[in-house]
């Protein structure tokens, strides 16, 4: 599996980079994990505009999802070879209505849903083209999924946004790679069930024997090199700071 960062910032995109999004391939297929603000424009960077394959949205705060408004006049009012034809988008139940919602001013209430084919996330196993992906709900304000993607016997766990949960080291045990969010700072913020710390996101990667840990969805106002300090401190695998253009071979 090729896993690269098309964006990384929390909350907000930062100076450097999108909101979250990351991109995943293997055997020709090409799944995306979250769409943030900024990243339509970062992904073309990677991929063409009309070569995704399907889109797995951990939850709908805007900084996960908001540009597949973008993508959507992207692929309804494509010029060149007419509209698209619709692309497998798995997220929380009310999907379609938030992005409706969010656009606003679609032709219709049904447009959404004739670019894209959305699939009601639930916690549990299937199969998104080549790879084999467990879902798990995690703690977060409004629901949200972390998943685990498998292929080839390579494995890569995307804990989306939680605090601390048993479902989260659940899908990181055994990972080859972690990608964790660290929107925190160990000692400043203790909010239970919205995010973790650089400490925290170490402590899963240590508990579950994970080959790497990359840290993400760091905001602007956090400090990125203390949350890699707390991470080393009780993770002694190697550990990254998430970037825009990272690329990782799992």
């Amino acid at each position: 599996m090729k896993l690269t960062v098309v964006g990384c910032s929390g909350s907000f995109p930062s100076a450097e980079s999108a909101c979250s999004s990351y991109l995943v391939e293997a055997d020709g297929f090409a799944l995306l994990l979250d769409m943030g603000n900024g990243a339509l424009g970062e992904l073309q960077r990677h991929i063409g505009l009309y070569d995704l394959d399907a889109i797995f949205l951990s939850h709908l705060h805007a900084d996960h999802c908001i540009d597949m408004c973008a993508y959507f006049v992207a692929r309804y009012y494509r010029h060149e070879g007419g509209r698209c034809g619709t692309i497998p988008v798995y997220g929380p139940e009310g999907t379609e209505r938030r992005l409706t919602t969010a656009y606003d001013d679609v032709p219709d209430e049904r447009s959404m849903s004739e670019v894209f084919d959305f699939r009601t996330l639930k916690s549990g196993t299937f199969e998104i083209g080549p790879f084999q992906v467990r879902t798990e709900r995690v703690s977060h304000p409004v629901e949200a999924y972390g998943i685990r993607i498998e292929h080839g016997g390579r494995s890569l766990t995307y804990s989306g946004d939680t605090g601390t949960c048993p479902e989260l080291g659940l899908l990181a045990d055994g990972s080859d790679l972690f990608l964790c969010e660290s929107s925190f700072t160990h000692g400043k913020e203790d909010i239970p069930g919205l995010h973790l710390n650089g400490h925290e996101a170490g402590e899963y990667a240590h508990g579950g024997g994970v080959g790497r840990l990359v840290l993400t969805h760091i905001p602007p106002w956090t400090d990125p090199e203390q949350n890699l300090a707390d991470a080393r401190a009780v993770y002694g695998g190697p550990v990254d700071l998430a970037y825009a253009g990272a690329v990782y071979e799992i």
